[in-house]
């Protein structure tokens, strides 16, 4: 049976699963303020160290390698302890392998009905 979630209910990643919020992405075409840019996925990116929200712009060259649902929908990132872990106990669909961006920082991407969701890993030092 298929629990509802009511409004004023935190949806069961953060709640149950103890998932972070981190960031929301959003794909542009137009050229953002204090762009960067990242050669290993023909991609720039902005806003997120200024946002007090999270919000990250990202702007797509031709020929990127990233998912094309990544480029153009919208996705909200989560921070996780333990990625390998997250993803083999969730039903999830992968459309972005474990991958580590930078170092210290290994992320996933998942799809749940139509939208990507990212997951983050920050790598402790031992």
């Amino acid at each position: 049976m298929l629990k509802v979630r009511l409004d004023n209910e935190l949806p069961d990643s953060i709640e149950k699963w103890g998932w972070k919020y981190h960031h929301l992405g959003i794909p542009t075409d137009k050229i953002m303020p204090g762009e960067r840019y990242l050669p290993q996925f023909r991609l720039f990116v902005s806003g997120f160290s200024e946002s007090p929200f999270g919000i990250e712009w990202m702007r797509f060259e031709e020929g990127c390698p990233v998912n094309k649902l990544i480029q153009t929908v919208p996705h909200i990132a989560f921070e996780v302890n333990d990625l390998d872990y997250e993803l083999s106990i969730h039903d999830l669909e992968v459309i972005t392998k474990p991958n580590a961006p930078s170092d210290g920082v290994r992320v996933a991407m998942v799809e749940h009905n139509g939208a990507p969701i990212e997951l983050i890993e920050f790598v402790k030092n031992k």
